[in-house]
């Protein structure tokens, strides 16, 4: 609620028209209504759905799947001149790892240590860090074992406030890295993508 008043993501964000029936003038939806449904008072008589005894997920702490969409296009610096298409950004470097695929949660503590290995840059250099979150336990336990500032880790939420559209995780992800940071500054997003696995990717603001 907080980022979204502070218009955190009104750079990011297109309207949509919804067509209405009868010739009535189409709806503009420019704002996720998913964060104002949010009742706290309920928050600890949630049951957890995995684990009966010292479970940590609950329907409170785990993501909605909810419609949604996002763009990123990418291109080489000649092309970019070419186009005449200013950048948001570069790429610094990316990487890949795996872990068992029951402990897919903390895969990108496998996949971040080698992209900053690969890039030379120190995690004291990045300023924003976007972890993907099906569960908040996920950004929680990424954060602890990697020992991030968790001032810099999903600083205007994640896909539990802000929803989890199937197949957009990392485009969103990447998409907000490029309007939250500064110029000059470098993030890294990381997500895990099924059975064991994670992707990362650094980029730095231009």
């Amino acid at each position: 609620a907080a980022a979204y008043e502070s218009k955190a993501f009104a750079d990011e964000l297109v309207p949509v028209p919804v067509p209405q029936k009868r010739g009535a003038p189409p709806v503009i939806f420019s704002e996720d209504e998913e964060y104002k449904k949010v009742n706290f008072d309920k928050f600890t008589k949630l049951s957890t759905v995995f684990q009966k005894e010292n479970g940590t997920v609950t329907a409170g702490n785990a993501s909605t799947l909810n419609d949604g969409a996002a763009a990123v296009l990418l291109m080489t610096a000649e092309a970019a001149q070419r186009l005449n298409v200013k950048p948001l950004a570069r790429v610094v470097g990316y990487a890949d790892g795996e872990c068992d695929p029951i402990d897919f949660p903390i895969a990108p503590t496998v996949a971040i240590p080698k992209l900053l290995e690969k890039t030379g840059v120190k995690k004291e250099e990045i300023a924003l860090w976007e972890i993907n979150e099906a569960f908040s336990v996920v950004a929680v336990a990424n954060q602890k074992v990697l020992d991030l500032d968790p001032e810099k880790v999903n600083v205007h939420g994640g896909a539990v406030s802000l929803g989890h559209p199937i197949g957009m995780s990392g485009a969103r992800i990447v998409v907000h890295l490029c309007h939250a940071l500064k110029k000059g500054e470098k993030g890294v997003a990381a997500i895990c993508n099924g059975g064991g696995g994670a992707s990362s990717i650094m980029i730095e603001k231009l």
